[in-house]
C-alpha cells in the first residue's frame, strides 16, 4: 500500500515527534525551545509559530496522545483521530506550498504548533484506517528500543525502527549464535577419546 507523499510525510513525522521522549533514554530530546526549532526544521512544519516555552510544553504534551496510535487497537486509534480532530476543529482545505504538490491542511496556518501536528498525525493515521493497515505503525522489535516507526516497506518487513537498532540486533545474534557454535566445539572435543 503506498499512502500519498503527505500522508508518509505526516506518519512518519508523528513517529519522530513521540521518539522524542526520553522512554529508554537519558534525556529528552525536545528539552528546549532550540531543540523544537531543530525538529520543526528537520520535519518542514509550516505555518506561524511562537517559539515560547508555551509552545514547547504543548508539542511535548502532545506526544503521549500521538503513541497511543501505535499502542491501540483499531477503535480506539478511531477514537483517538476523531478526538484529536474534533479538539481542533479541523476543517480539511487543499493547499499546495514548497515542492509538496498539492496536498491537504486541516488547521489554519496560524493554528498553534502543536494543534497543527495533532491534526496531521491525525489525518494520516485517518488514511491508515481507511486502508486498513494499521499493522504499519509498529513498535521496535530491538530488546532495548521502545521507538515506533512507520513500515512503509511493500511486504511489510520493516521491524526495526532505524538501521542502527538493526545492525545492533543482527550483531546480537551473530554473537550468540557464534558463542554456541564454540560451546558446542568446546563440549565435542571434551568428550572426544583422547588417544
Amino acid at each position: 500500500m503506498q499512502f500519498t507523499h503527505d500522508t508518509e510525510l505526516a506518519l512518519q513525522g508523528a513517529a519522530a515527534l513521540v521518539n522524542t521522549a526520553a522512554q529508554g533514554r537519558s534525556e529528552d530530546a525536545l528539552a528546549t525551545i532550540g531543540d523544537l526549532d531543530d525538529f520543526v526544521r528537520t520535519w518542514r512544519w509550516s505555518g506561524s509559530r511562537t517559539g515560547d516555552r508555551a509552545e514547547l510544553d504543548a508539542v511535548r504534551a502532545l506526544r503521549p496522545q500521538l503513541a497511543q496510535l501505535w499502542q491501540r487497537e483499531e477503535h480506539e486509534v478511531a477514537a483517538i483521530v476523531n478526538t484529536l480532530l474534533a479538539a481542533a476543529r479541523a476543517l480539511p482545505r487543499v493547499v499546495i506550498h514548497d515542492e509538496f504538490g498539492w496536498h491537504l491542511h486541516a488547521t489554519p496556518d496560524d493554528a498553534p504548533l502543536a494543534t497543527r501536528m495533532a491534526v496531521e498525525a491525525a489525518m494520516a493515521v485517518a488514511d491508515v484506517l481507511r486502508a486498513d493497515e494499521l499493522g504499519r505503525l509498529r513498535t521496535c522489535e530491538a530488546d532495548d528500543c521502545d521507538d515506533v516507526h512507520v513500515d512503509l516497506s511493500r511486504n511489510r518487513s520493516r521491524r526495526f525502527c532505524s538501521t542502527t537498532c538493526g545492525n545492533r540486533m543482527a550483531a546480537a545474534a551473530y554473537r550468540g549464535r557464534a558463542a554456541q557454535r564454540a560451546q558446542a566445539l568446546s563440549a565435542a572435543q571434551s568428550s572426544s577419546p583422547r588417544v
